[in-house]
């Protein structure tokens, strides 16, 4: 282990809020998890380790990303969820957020969608819809938490290297 314990401390723990983060809707998850590592990567003293490290961890913030924004997106398309059911939501969660602490966001997402999946869809289908958008507000989540645990696994392996 290298002799800047207070750095590797440091960074840790801005990777362990990011992996947090991920299920808190402002605190953005991933991106913490990277500056973790970019953190560790300018300040350790792991020699030319901590930039092989930072450029894996990098592959794996950007390709988890990118899959994030892509497969959820792709699969609420073929499913016919339109955007502005997942902006009402996004709003409606972020201001649950503040109104109902921890569970708020959940509950405002979901009514979000619901309403205008409602007012666009009527009542009979408008749930449905809403499982869907759901389903892939998870599996978008489910992506980014995953990654940034991937992200992680580099940085300590490449402590345990240094």
């Amino acid at each position: 282990m290298n002799g800047n314990i207070a750095v590797d401390v440091i960074a840790g723990l801005v990777i362990a809020l990011g992996i947090v983060g991920v299920v808190i809707p402002v605190v953005p998850g991933l991106l913490l998890s990277w500056l973790g590592v970019v953190l560790w990567a300018l300040l350790s003293g792991a020699g030319h380790l901590r930039w092989i490290v930072l450029a894996i961890a990098t592959v794996v913030a950007v390709l988890g990303a990118a899959i994030k924004w892509l497969l959820p997106g792709k699969r609420l398309k073929s499913v016919g969820v339109p955007n502005s059911a997942l902006f009402a939501g996004g709003a409606l969660g972020l201001i649950g957020f503040f109104v109902i602490p921890v569970v708020g966001v959940v509950i405002g997402f979901v009514l979000g969608v619901y309403l205008v999946e409602r007012v666009r869809l009527g009542p009979g289908r408008a749930w449905p819809s809403t499982r869907e958008a759901i389903t892939a507000a998870g599996l978008a989540m489910l992506i980014e938490f995953t990654t940034s645990v991937a992200v992680a696994v580099v940085w300590v392996f490449g402590l345990l290297a240094a």
